[in-house]
């Protein structure tokens, strides 16, 4: 058994679960289980949204750690599946750990959905929540304008690699002023319910959700993570509206 390279597969495993978006628990269970499949009984794991350590003792006492930092994450619950599958087929199958690697690298290379599907998802949304807020089929039709906005300036601002605070800042204002903008000049449409509708793609419902099912799970440090991120990504998408409400006010007066 090469056990530095079974900790490190076992830690990739963690880190491609984690930073698309999977829970901790899942994650934690899932090495622990790759951990067991390959005979190893007593192999220690620790993570949370941004940091995984792992270790295990060889049987003459020698330990093996491995570390990682997750910089980044998004959501991709695809990938999660996938990821998921290859947990099980691992733990079943037992395959050489190059065979692991490889399936990890084509898991972690799998393009998303095309760039113009995207769009039309983001404009879909915002569609159905404005007419779910109870705005009218006019404001559901800006508010899908201004979902259809809102991606591309995400999809730019993360190729500028702006921190998830600034991102959200500015993809809200640009959200929020599109849809006063067309208030403005159509003065039946409300604007708050557009706004909302709009503002829902940005609404952090994974980490809200895996916040809970961490405080379920017992996990509480990253619960807390979980949480404090939330809210800081709810004070951007505020930050973000309450400043095109103030520039607009400014601007016309209103």
């Amino acid at each position: 058994m090469d056990y530095d390279r079974l900790v490190s597969t076992t830690a990739d495993v963690g880190v491609l679960l984690i930073k698309n978006g999977a829970e901790i628990s899942r994650a934690e269970e899932s090495m622990r289980r790759i951990f067991l499949a390959y005979g190893v009984e007593q192999g220690e794991v620790f993570a949370i949204p941004t940091f995984i350590s792992i270790s295990c003792s060889t049987p003459s006492g020698r330990p093996v750690t491995a570390i990682r930092r997750i910089p980044s994450r998004r959501v991709d619950m695809t990938r999660v599946d996938l990821a998921n599958s290859l947990c099980r087929r691992v733990c079943r199958q037992k395959p050489d750990f190059s065979t692991v690697n490889r399936e990890l690298r084509k898991i972690s290379a799998r393009r998303p959905f095309p760039f113009p599907a995207q769009i039309a998802g983001f404009a879909v949304v915002a569609f159905a929540f404005t007419l779910f807020y109870g705005g009218s089929f006019a404001d559901a039709l800006v508010a899908m304008v201004c979902g259809a906005v809102t991606k591309p300036v995400l999809r730019l601002l993360e190729k500028l690699r702006s921190n998830l605070f600034f991102l959200n800042v500015a993809a809200s204002f640009v959200t929020a002023a599109v849809a006063l903008t067309f208030a403005h000049f159509f003065v039946y449409l409300s604007y708050d319910k557009i706004i909302i509708g709009a503002l829902m793609n940005l609404v952090p419902g994974i980490a809200i959700t895996d916040f809970m099912r961490d405080v379920i799970a017992g996990d509480l440090i990253s619960s807390v993570l979980r949480f404090a991120e939330s809210m800081m990504i709810a004070a951007a998408i505020a930050i973000g509206a309450g400043i095109a409400l103030t520039a607009t006010r400014m601007l016309w007066g209103v």
